[in-house]
């Protein structure tokens, strides 16, 4: 599968909610089956930046096992 980079808009209020963001995605990123290779959390922007070969609603599912709402998530364009 190809890599993808995905943009998601997640509302996050704190530090507490982009830290649950960010451990739910390294242990994706740990687990080499996963196919999320690199991402970036933002909580000023509340943007979450996936890179990897996992699908959009696999790593939207990662996310939402947070509880975090996902308020729009994209393929972004290189």
């Amino acid at each position: 599968m190809a890599e993808e980079t995905y943009k998601f808009d997640v509302k996050m209020t704190c530090g507490g909610c982009s830290g649950a963001v960010t451990r739910a995605l390294n242990k994706a990123k740990e687990d080499t089956s996963a196919g999320v290779r690199d991402f970036s959390v933002d909580l000023e922007t509340q943007t979450v930046v996936v890179h990897g070969t996992a699908g959009l609603e696999a790593v939207k599912a990662r996310i939402a096992k947070t509880g975090k709402e996902i308020r729009s998530a994209e393929v972004a364009q290189a």
